[in-house]
């Protein structure tokens, strides 16, 4: 193996390698030839070299210059993980402006705020589709003045002057270039770690999204402290596939590349990423937990649907696999010798096929963060051999927190703090962070700073949690979704959500109960998998309204929800959260309608406030409730959805009868 790329020169303030342009030359000078970003193209993956990028981002930069971009301008991006746009961002960062990713799916009322806030006047984008967004606000944005695309697909009639060609750009810059030698590098020189790196937008769960600010310095120090920490070299296969616009995919997929210099492939489209990913075979993965749990679905449908043998050698390997999987990777030497020759049986029956076809053979190091993940999902993956761990960070953070080191991983933790990182918890139970990773402030709203960032450096993230006696931290949930029952009982929603979502039949769940007698819950079910289940059983459905109101349906749900139930009833502290009420939604929560932010986390406070009806369906005691419901389509069409929602009741255990109902 290679030795770990992570050395002085990458740390932050060591001359030549301080910010993201100058690692840019950095692995350009060391390794020309060696590949930096491949991507598949009709069905091809074609590769690009360090020195092809470096030669690119500098005709990128002088083009941008040509037309007018100076230092401290914002640079907006807009599509899926492309090498273009990955060029884009060192572009602007080399000559000293700041690139503001945003989500491809976004719809264009969406990215208003955010054209406005950050007083964009120069973007980037994939494709026609992006392209139309753009031109659909030009009028609510001003001082949008350049548009550059990359995919011409659908434009050749597009006659609109603030629109512009990649190619074209390019061609710009080397004519800059040719009467502007060494313009580049001293564009690069007079760059600074100090400067704004990027601006990453939040999700905006509780209202208007918020832009972090952060520099170099930070973002690059916080990369190299998880790549020591985790041995990783430039060998490392990425594969880039979540939106570029998170924080998590450009810390992974941008920041980290930087630093280490691995390669970083880009899937042809969303949907081949299955393919895709068993192609590359990434050494280092990261994976918010709702793809885990697509993955985990997918799985469940395949098995169902295989001969009874095969699930019943499935079913007993998994059983073997959860007891003793984990420790093993855990390094546990007290693993009997015949649990360790039928893990080893199961690794060559079930365990091995399962992660080649998951495209996880060859991960040494796989992340989830993002939201929490339930313990039986992180438990799955990481008795078939994953080294799956857990993270804990934020947008304001610059990801990175806690991370869980090998051998010491657990199921209901994200683990100590690393280098450099203070954590504490205050008397109310919120965390509290000090990190050389901290956002440095809040885009043109000090009064949002001021709110979460104190005095002495801490910021204040809203999360409540814990220490354990092996100082691991356990987080329980966003500190102001926490709450009580009427009785006094803990009631944490989240928790009680994750357990839900571990089912491949549930997607999606809303748990309510703070100041009730008694917890309710929302429930989306999985439209594939349970698609399978009826189908397998002869049961006709229409849709996925008709699907989701059939009896069979709120039956499995039922036994899906008792299941959850009988756990709880299991922990003291979560036994009075148990769920006495559900109902099945007549449609997919949708971030396209408000309900979900575009990182898929729930809107909770806009939900109880858009089914606020429903709810007190469930409260009062109803047997079903009407509900019309507006949607939003993918062309910004709206339309309606209606339904008769049934209300089910669930069964309760109290913790001595677990056992027998088990």
């Amino acid at each position: 193996m290679a030795e770990p790329t992570v050395v002085p020169e990458a740390l932050p303030g060591a001359p030549g390698a301080d910010t993201f342009p100058r690692l840019l030359l950095r692995h350009a000078g060391q390794r020309p030839e060696a590949a930096a970003l491949r991507e598949k193209d009709l069905g091809i993956w074609q590769t690009v070299t360090w020195s092809q990028l470096r030669d690119e981002v500098a005709a990128l930069a002088a083009g941008l210059a040509s037309q007018g971009f100076r230092r401290g301008q914002n640079l907006a991006l807009i599509g899926e993980n492309r090498p273009r746009l990955y060029a884009g961002m060192i572009a602007a960062q080399a000559l000293g402006g700041v690139p503001v990713p945003l989500y491809q799916d976004a719809v264009a009322q969406e990215m208003v705020y955010v054209f406005q806030n950050a007083e964009i006047g120069f973007a980037i984008v994939e494709d026609q589709e992006q392209v139309d967004k753009l031109l659909e606000i030009r009028e609510q944005c001003p001082l949008l003045a350049h548009v550059y695309y990359d995919d011409p697909r659908g434009l050749r009639n597009y006659a609109e002057p603030i629109l512009r060609s990649y190619e074209r750009l390019i061609e710009l810059g080397r004519e800059w270039l040719a009467s502007h030698p060494g313009f580049f590098e001293e564009q690069v020189a007079n760059g600074s770690p100090d400067d704004v790196a990027a601006i990453f937008y939040t999700s905006g769960t509780t209202g208007n999204p918020k832009g972090v600010i952060h520099g170099h310095r930070n973002l690059i120090a916080m990369s190299a402290v998880a790549s020591r920490m985790e041995g990783l070299t430039h060998d490392e296969e990425v594969l880039a596939y979540l939106p570029m616009a998170w924080i998590g995919q450009n810390i992974f997929s941008y920041a980290q590349w930087l630093v280490t210099g691995f390669t970083v492939n880009c899937p042809e489209s969303a949907a081949t990423v299955a393919a895709d990913m068993r192609e590359v075979g990434p050494s280092y993965y990261f994976a918010p937990p709702r793809v885990l749990e697509a993955l985990l679905t997918q799985v469940t449908i395949r098995m169902e649907d295989a001969a009874a043998p095969k699930r019943r050698m499935f079913h007993y390997f998994m059983n073997v696999a959860r007891r003793v999987g984990g420790r093993l990777l855990d390094g546990d030497r007290n693993v009997s010798l015949l649990d360790r020759l039928k893990y080893r049986l199961g690794n060559l029956l079930v365990y091995g096929p399962l992660r080649n076809t998951l495209g996880m053979s060859r991960v040494r190091v796989a992340y989830t963060a993002g939201e929490a993940i339930g313990p039986d999902l992180f438990v799955f993956y990481r008795s078939l051999g994953i080294n799956l761990k857990q993270l804990y960070g934020s947008t304001e953070t610059a990801v990175f927190v806690c991370v869980q080191p090998n051998g010491q991983v657990k199921a209901d933790t994200v683990g100590p703090p690393v280098d450099g990182v203070e954590v504490k918890v205050t008397e109310a139970g919120e965390i509290l962070i000090r990190s050389p990773g901290l956002l440095r402030e809040y885009y043109k709203n000090p009064e949002a700073t001021a709110e979460v960032k104190d005095a002495d450096g801490w910021y204040h993230t809203g999360d409540a949690g814990y220490f354990d006696q092996d100082g691991h931290l356990k987080i329980i949930d966003r500190a102001k979704d926490v709450g009580k029952l009427a009785s006094g009982a803990l009631f944490a929603p989240k928790y009680i959500e994750n357990k839900l979502k571990f089912f491949p039949y549930i997607k999606e769940a809303v748990a309510f109960g703070d100041g009730r007698d008694e917890v309710m819950a929302f429930v989306n079910i999985d439209f594939e998998a349970c698609g399978n289940w009826a189908e397998r059983r002869n049961l006709p459905y229409a849709g996925y309204v008709d699907l989701a109101g059939r009896e069979e349906i709120y039956q499995l749900v039922r036994d899906c929800v008792e299941q959850v139930n009988a756990d709880l009833a299991a922990d003291p502290m979560m036994a009075g959260s148990q769920i006495h009420r559900f109902l099945v939604l007549h449609k997919e929560l949708d971030a396209d309608d408000g309900e979900l932010t575009r990182t898929r986390k729930v809107r909770r406070r806009f939900i109880a406030e858009k089914y606020l009806p429903l709810i007190d369906a469930l409260y009062a005691g109803a047997r079903s409730c009407f509900i019309e419901t507006q949607v939003r389509f993918e062309d910004g069409r709206t339309g309606t959805v209606s339904a008769d929602l049934k209300i089910a009741d669930s069964k309760t255990f109290a913790a001595a009868q677990v056992k027998r109902a088990a």
